[in-house]
């Protein structure tokens, strides 16, 4: 390992909680470096965020599946990883679901973070599944991804109160503001065990 730990973001969308990430390494309260950041789609605002920061970005080829990508694909994420010598690989809202050789190649160095309290509401939308549950309390998690979605050892989690009259909109808010303080503070206490 190096002294200073080097991260990828894998990102879908927006990419709010990559910033969240990249501003707390550049405060100072985050020892670590992205050096490099990977979407699935080549017109995610991520990737522009990044360019912004003037980190190296990466595209995946197309997958024939919505919801992971081809073994070829993975294969070739790994290769690119690899080849810039990665070290953890941080999920920020990739919506695809991680398989082999990813989860062999980065053992318990591959964190997720997801907008609810596991081991209630995994998968897709868990905003909006807390609000039909009519649960007082949601929130999020950070935690390694393993083989199955959203289980695997969860890291830290802060907790997000369901207010009368919330909206999916209204509560998601809420929740990526607690997600955008959660994620680098988990992260900095993996990453820099012992401080």
């Amino acid at each position: 390992m190096t002294a200073v730990p080097r991260l990828a973001v894998l990102g879908s969308g927006k990419g709010s909680n990559f910033v969240a990430i990249q501003e707390a390494i550049l405060a100072g309260s985050l020892h670590a470096q992205i050096a490099l950041v990977v979407s699935d789609w080549p017109d995610a605002t991520i990737l522009a965020r990044a360019t912004a920061f003037g980190l190296p970005i990466a595209t995946l080829p197309p997958s024939p599946f919505r919801t992971k990508l081809s073994p070829e694909g993975e294969t070739a994420l790994v290769e690119l990883l690899r080849a810039h010598e990665i070290e953890w690989v941080i999920l920020a809202g990739y919506m695809r679901v991680v398989k082999e050789p990813l989860l062999s190649a980065f053992p318990n160095r591959i964190v997720n973070i997801h907008p609810s309290l596991l081991p209630a509401f995994k998968g897709l939308k868990a905003w909006e599944q807390a609000l039909a549950a009519g649960v007082r309390e949601t929130g999020c998690t950070v935690h390694f991804v393993n083989r199955d979605i959203d289980a695997g050892e969860i890291i830290a989690q802060r907790s997000v109160p369901v207010l009368d009259g919330d909206t999916p909109e209204t509560l998601h808010a809420r929740i990526q503001v607690a997600e955008h303080e959660l994620y680098p503070a988990a992260l900095a206490r993996v990453l820099q065990p012992g401080t």
